[in-house]
This record gives C-alpha cells, structure tokens and sequence, in this order.
C-alpha cells in the first residue's frame, strides 16, 4: 500500500504536467464590423485602425493579403468605409477583410 500511494501520486503529477507543456495557446480569432479610421500602407503589409461599431474599441491590424493590399492602394478601400474582418488576437494580422457593401 505504501508503495502504490507515492507511484500514483507521482504518475499523476507527470500526466499534468505533461498536458500543460504539451498543450499551445490558443488564440482567439476576433470578428468585428468596423470603420476605417486610418491606413498605412508599406511595401509589402499595410497596418490599419479600425473603429468597432459595436464597442468603440479602437483597433490596429495588420493586412498582409496581397488582394486587400491591392484594393488598398487602388483606393476601393478607403478611411471612413465599414468593414467586416476577422484577425487573429494575438499576432493583430488580419485572416479577413472586407466592405460590408461588397468590393
């Protein structure tokens, strides 16, 4: 009896501590509508802030797809238009970026 207690309760602590270094965070990707308030464009990203319509939240992502960037320097996508996007939390790069109105 005594032999089993102290085993179990060592394999116990390996299984916990094997699922907290093994498990990656996670993190969370952020749909909103927003309006533009500003942009950025670079060579090769662009970094916008939005307004959330919803919150008042301001929020600054980072446009990577080369489509969107396009639409950006053509000025299809302009301050003051309302977009739908979806960005990633922790990184603040954008999966999706779009007119509300349709582009």
């Amino acid at each position: 009896m005594r032999k089993v207690l102290p085993s179990s309760i060592a394999l116990a602590l390996f299984t916990a501590s094997l699922v907290t270094i093994c498990s990656p965070a996670q993190a969370a990707e952020v749909k909103m509508i927003a309006t533009i308030e500003r942009i950025e464009l670079k060579e090769k990203s662009a970094t916008v802030t939005l307004k959330d319509t919803k919150s008042d939240k301001h929020v600054s992502v980072t446009v990577n797809d080369d489509l969107t960037l396009d639409k950006l320097r053509d000025k299809r996508i302009l301050e003051g238009d309302e977009i739908r996007l979806k960005y990633d939390d922790a990184t603040g790069v954008a999966t999706y970026f779009r007119k509300t109105a349709g582009c």
